[in-house]
């Protein structure tokens, strides 16, 4: 099922053989240098099933991103519920998150991915916020925040509850943030 479409970008609902992808994406080094973890085969198969039901039971959920000139699986972009981050982002609230395999960055694929679920979640699933949040040192991630738009959300920086004593290097994050009305008005 596809999401949506841009100019070089077929945002779709995941496909069996889009396996690979995901654990290429999650046992990066680079891809994954803000995230404590990375993915071996199985894990990584676990988290394509997960988000694959996701998306199925809810419509939300990170979807593929492909090239349409080639049909090439390059990463994922997805809006997703935020309920595990409570007290620190309300329940209900929906966040945008991608990930990008490192041949593919600096070419602004992300940002145009975005953009379009940005458009997707206010225009067609009528959201009134989306926001987005990273390890306050991940610059890649919140400039391509600041490009779509978002705004970072002053006194709303949090240390992530999922991340472990063991990385507490990766626990400090900013939080952004984008209203319909600032992306209307920005339109």
């Amino acid at each position: 099922m596809i999401i949506t479409e841009t100019e070089r970008l077929i945002i779709r609902n995941w496909r069996e053989t889009d396996r690979d992808l995901a654990h290429e994406i999650n046992s990066d080094e680079a891809v994954m240098e803000f995230f404590p973890f990375r993915r071996k085969r199985a894990e990584a198969d676990a988290f394509f099933d997960r988000v694959h039901a996701m998306i199925a039971e809810t419509g939300l959920g990170l979807y593929v991103l492909e090239l349409r000139a080639t049909g090439e699986a390059i990463g994922y972009c997805g809006l997703m519920r935020t309920d595990h981050l409570e007290p620190f982002i309300p329940a209900g609230t929906i966040e945008i998150g991608w990930r990008l395999v490192a041949r593919h960055w600096g070419k602004g694929l992300v940002s145009e991915a975005a953009r379009a679920l940005l458009a997707h979640g206010f225009e067609t699933l009528a959201l009134d916020q989306i926001v987005s949040f990273a390890v306050h040192n991940n610059v890649r991630s919140t400039a391509v925040m600041e490009r779509i738009g978002m705004h970072r959300v002053a006194g709303g920086d949090f240390d992530h509850p999922s991340v472990p004593d063991t990385h507490p290097h990766l626990k400090p994050h900013v939080l952004y943030r984008l209203t319909a009305a600032e992306w209307r008005s920005a339109r």
